[in-house]
């Protein structure tokens, strides 16, 4: 075995694979994120891809990414720029010659680089290197479509299926960069083609072909070594924020002892919960593909009404539709869970990018004074936490809830620690199982505000719920101005009584910081990568981050006013920020934001957190 050239030792890397939509660069990402949380580093995930499902060939807009950064010790972000980047042909290079760190290593499979993709790529000479300005980066020449073909020349499979497999010839070079092992990855294939032995021969007989190029060249290429991470002992797996959705559902509809309705309409970036739950059947999901929006939330509110922990997933377009039926189950105060996987806009806009401009909708956007909750995930694995306590308010509270991810955290994985179910609360629905004298539809808790759930076919309990304004006390239909105002104003009370059971704001940081960062949902990992690197250098920053935004933490306005510098940051024009100007006036606030389509970055964030204390 001949001598590597030069061994790089890192705490962290970032690696991006890069190639035209149709190279398979999402499994490819994927299958080495597995492979590195299995060898225990801690690492985090940004999947990039474009919106068309089949983009040009060779052109930028065709580009599809896959980002992962991993650590031996916690990692919060995808990473900012990349150490390593494959790049599988010259639009690749193209797109992300940017995102490359100074003296990185860059894969390019230079059988792609002929004259015909350099100019799809729109380079002007033969040397995108030169072109591009990289000549001091350690740049792998590798003939992988070449390597490919000639691996599998003696098996008989047609030319469409054999360039296929190139994907796996990147992914076993990159396996030998980081010294990592196949064994994840040839269980796999075997596992996902076991039906196809000829397929399973070609691409394990491809990866181990890349892991000995590799090998080969060795005495002229440096590698990396990332020492696994110490992490709380347990069983991981990796998750990405929707499959994490899904989870934290089935967990509340066990623990609430519920049976699980989702009615949806297929839509990106959240259309992953609708296809993770639709495989559930086994523990009794039912699961209704809707022929659109509004279909899928009403049948929602009608599984609500029959006892059912109901839930709707959308992204922002898909929340404008389902906003009159939310209005419905906010007049029949009925428990409801509805995810927004927030994407692009408006309208179709940007489909698989991620940007938080929903928060508005999310408050507002229903015909009346129509409150609801409102709660945002922060990383791709709290995720699951927050649609179970998403379904707990729901359901103890009788009112509908809106939980916001984002395409950032909905695609992005982490590794996650599977809990025991014992370690969150129980949930228990308000029935009401008998008929008592006295009753009506919209009786309530003295100290919730909220009705109780009569389930229909229960003795003594028929009662009918709808749109139309409801007597306080018999649940008629009402037109009383008095009565109006009434229900009005008690149907906005029990959403604020519900701060009296969620957590306190916390700070991360000191009382006394000289700058506090809010943010809220996914921002969370970039927002305190930059505040950690920035006390390790010397300054005071103190990041609140919310979860909870309708009602807000009971001790939001002491959290605030303690500071004198308060800089909000979101991926929108600055809805959290002017929420929480209406909410909080007397206090002063500065914001960034950003609306590209792409997460902040820690650099970016960095900066203005030095701007903001400068000024």
């Amino acid at each position: 075995m001949g001598k590597r050239s030069k061994v790089i030792e890192r705490d962290e890397v970032v690696v991006r694979f890069s190639g035209d939509s149709g190279d398979g660069m999402q499994l490819t990402g994927t299958l080495f994120s597995h492979t590195s949380a299995i060898y225990g580093n801690d690492i985090s995930t940004f999947p990039d891809y474009p919106a068309d499902i089949r983009a040009p060939q060779g052109t930028i807009g065709g580009v599809s990414g896959f980002q992962v950064h991993f650590g031996s010790s916690e990692v919060y972000t995808p990473g900012d720029y990349a150490d390593v980047l494959i790049a599988m042909n010259p639009a690749a290079l193209k797109a992300n010659a940017k995102w490359i760190k100074a003296g990185g290593t860059i894969i390019v499979d230079i059988d792609s680089f002929d004259e015909k993709n350099l100019k799809k790529a729109g380079y002007k000479t033969d040397d995108p290197i030169t072109e591009e300005k990289l000549n001091d980066f350690y740049i792998i020449k590798a003939p992988i479509t070449t390597m490919t073909k000639e691996s599998l020349k003696d098996l008989g499979l047609d030319n469409k299926s054999i360039l296929r497999s190139k994907n796996m010839y990147a992914l076993g070079l990159v396996y030998w960069l980081f010294d990592r092992p196949l064994t994840h990855t040839q269980e796999y294939i075997r596992k996902k083609f076991a039906k196809n032995p000829l397929i399973v021969e070609a691409n394990l007989k491809v990866l181990e072909s890349g892991f000995n190029y590799g090998m080969i060249i060795q005495a002229v290429t440096p590698s990396y070594q990332i020492v696994p991470a110490d992490v709380q002992k347990g069983n991981y797996r990796n998750l990405n924020g929707n499959t994490a959705v899904a989870w934290g559902f089935l967990a509340a509809a066990e623990r609430s002892g519920l049976e699980l309705f989702l009615g949806s309409y297929p839509i990106t970036p959240a259309t992953e919960i609708l296809q993770e739950l639709s495989a559930r059947k086994d523990l009794g999901v039912k699961v209704f593909q809707a022929e659109d929006e509004i279909a899928g939330i009403c049948t929602a509110i009608g599984a609500s009404f029959t006892g059912r922990l109901a839930i709707t997933t959308t992204s922002g377009p898909g929340l404008a539709l389902k906003g009159e039926a939310i209005g419905l189950a906010v007049m029949a105060e009925l428990p409801i869970v509805i995810v927004d996987v927030q994407r692009g806009g408006p309208s179709t806009g940007l489909p698989t990018k991620t940007e938080q401009s929903d928060l508005f909708q999310a408050l507002y956007g229903r015909n009346g004074e129509s409150p609801a909750v409102v709660i945002a995930a922060s990383t791709p694995v709290n995720c699951f936490d927050y649609a179970y306590y998403a379904a707990k308010i729901a359901v103890e509270h009788m009112t509908p809830v809106i939980l916001l991810t984002d395409g950032f955290l909905a695609n992005g994985t982490q590794p996650w620690r599977i809990p025991d179910l014992e370690e969150f609360p129980v949930i228990i629905p308000p029935f009401i199982k008998e008929a008592r004298p006295g009753w009506h539809p919209y009786e309530r808790d003295a100290e919730k505000l909220n009705r109780y759930w009569a389930v229909p076919g229960t003795e003594g309990l028929t009662h009918r719920i709808g749109g139309l304004e409801k007597d306080y006390n018999t649940g008629n239909i009402s037109h009383d101005p008095l009565n109006h105002q009434k229900m009005t104003d008690v149907r906005e009370a029990r959403i604020q009584r519900i701060a009296d059971y969620i957590p306190y704001l916390e700070v991360v940081g000191n009382d006394d910081a000289d700058l506090l960062v809010v943010g809220w949902g996914g921002t969370y990992g970039h927002l305190i990568t930059a505040a950690d690197y920035m006390n390790a250098q010397g300054y005071n920053i103190a990041l609140a981050h919310f979860t909870y935004i309708n009602p807000l933490p009971k001790n939001t306005y002491d959290v605030l006013k303690r500071y004198k510098n308060i800089l909000v940051c979101e991926l929108n024009n600055g809805q959290f920020v002017n929420y929480l100007r209406m909410k909080y006036p007397e206090v002063k606030y500065s914001q960034y934001n950003k609306v590209q389509g792409l997460p902040f970055t820690s650099a970016e964030l960095v900066e203005q957190y030095k701007k903001m204390l400068e000024e």
